[in-house]
């Protein structure tokens, strides 16, 4: 009988602020992935062209910005081809925004399961990074085909050794996105005006993020505001691994991660905080 008595989990409205459940995380990792299948299959389950819309938003993104930045307004891509240098910025911001504005409504979602069973709360913003790391994967790949369509037509394309960090970049991304998305995801359970701050915001940050335009490129009095941007790094070291153009610092590299793991340490923490009385709040 003494076997029956003993507990796997013990669930408590107390714990320590840095006891994230780390090992309760990674034993619930079936339903993480369950997450994953979920909400990569219910997105587009009832649309027409289903998966397609992974190739052709970004497609349509880039003969806009082609169109409009490019071609109107003449804005500089370093010599390369403009399609090509906005897809490069398209494919990498949308996985950061994607991760951090999904992230930022989690308890708001999800208000209804969290109200009625246990299973660690951290589960929801992992599953929501994993899945948009699909989509990103098929983007990227939408990207590589666009790259090498531009190679064959003869233009300056360089892929260098530092291509050899996209590994890394994709980490820093998906830390600041998770990390972000937790504050903010906290934040909205008692202040509810940010959940239409965040999208209205990211659609700000993105124009003082390399995006649209290249850091050599920037106007001089901006550039050090423009590089204090965590995410202009990833962009920057994004193009010169793959394009062999932009620019490349180890010290912006090195601020990014920094950014990203402080980010991912406090929202985890935050996070944890307050889904032991956000249920009240919601």
């Amino acid at each position: 009988m003494a076997d029956y008595q003993q507990h796997h989990w013990e669930i408590a409205a107390r714990h320590s602020l840095f006891d994230l459940k780390l090992k309760d995380t990674w034993e619930y990792r079936d339903l993480l992935w369950l997450l994953v299948r979920r909400d990569f299959v219910s997105v587009y389950k009832q649309t027409i062209l289903g998966p397609l819309w992974f190739f052709i938003q970004p497609l349509f993104t880039t003969v806009t910005y082609t169109l409009v930045f490019g071609n109107i307004a003449g804005i500089s891509t370093d010599a390369l081809p403009k399609p090509l240098f906005y897809m490069a910025g398209i494919t990498a911001w949308n996985y950061f925004a994607d991760c951090t504005t999904k992230t930022s409504t989690v308890f708001r979602d999800n208000a209804h399961i969290f109200g009625k069973v246990y299973f660690p709360r951290l589960i929801m913003p992992l599953g929501i990074v994993i899945s948009n790391l699909v989509r990103f994967g098929i983007q990227l790949l939408l990207f590589l085909a666009c790259m090498a369509y531009y190679s064959f037509s003869g233009a300056n394309i360089q892929p260098g050794l530092y291509l050899l960090l996209f590994p890394l970049l994709v980490l820093i991304m998906a830390g600041l996105g998770l990390g972000l998305g937790m504050i903010i995801s906290s934040l909205t359970t008692k202040y509810r005006d940010l959940a239409f701050v965040v999208t209205f915001g990211m659609q700000l940050l993105m124009y003082a993020t390399t995006v649209i335009y290249p850091l050599s490129a920037a106007p001089q009095k901006y550039k050090w505001l423009i590089a204090l941007n965590p995410v202009t790094a990833i962009l920057e070291t994004f193009r010169y691994g793959f394009l062999g153009s932009g620019s490349f610092s180890w010290g912006m590299l090195g601020y990014s991660a920094g950014f990203a793991i402080i980010a991912l340490c406090a929202g985890a923490i935050i996070f944890t905080k307050a889904e032991k009385n956000f249920i009240d709040t919601v």
